[in-house]
């Protein structure tokens, strides 16, 4: 993926966005209608502030980001709907989908976090941020979490 940015003369010049990598292949039709699931149960917190929802992402987000588990139930009731209506299979790298995914858990955390406090603004900027996330990556099949990774991790680290 190719993102432009401006260099110290203000000149726009071509950067190289760059991803985790692995061996390990995933579709990406699972993967965006995971997000669009995603998109869907916090945009439902976002109405009924309860609880019980940013807990059930924390959850989904734990088993995708750290565990072999080959699917969590957002990804489960995923395939069982790409499967019905015979998505086109397209394998991806999925390094970078369990990069995304570590990114949810932390915000799906801190929206639970925050609605278990009676926080609710804090929380809603939370879940906001994370529906707009998961919309780029189901909508129009952008990458957020490539972008952290490139311009937050990768320069942090390499201090």
């Amino acid at each position: 993926m190719i993102f432009f940015a401006t260099n110290k003369k203000n000149r726009f010049q071509m950067r190289n966005i760059i991803c985790p990598v692995s061996t390990e292949r995933i579709n990406e039709s699972i993967v965006r209608t995971t997000a669009l699931w995603v998109v869907i149960i916090t945009g439902i917190f976002l109405l009924i502030p309860n609880p019980y929802i940013p807990l059930f992402m924390v959850i989904d987000f734990y088993i995708r980001a750290f565990t072999r588990l080959s699917y969590s139930p957002l990804s489960w009731i995923s395939k069982r709907i790409v499967g019905y209506f015979n998505f086109k299979v397209h394998l991806i790298d999925k390094a970078p989908k369990i990069f995304a995914a570590r990114i949810g858990f932390f915000f799906s955390f801190m929206i639970a976090a925050f609605a278990l406090a009676g926080l609710t603004i804090p929380a809603f900027i939370f879940a906001s941020i994370l529906i707009l996330f998961a919309f780029f990556e189901c909508g129009i099949n952008f990458c957020a979490g490539c972008w952290v990774y490139t311009y937050v991790v990768l320069p942090w680290a390499s201090r």
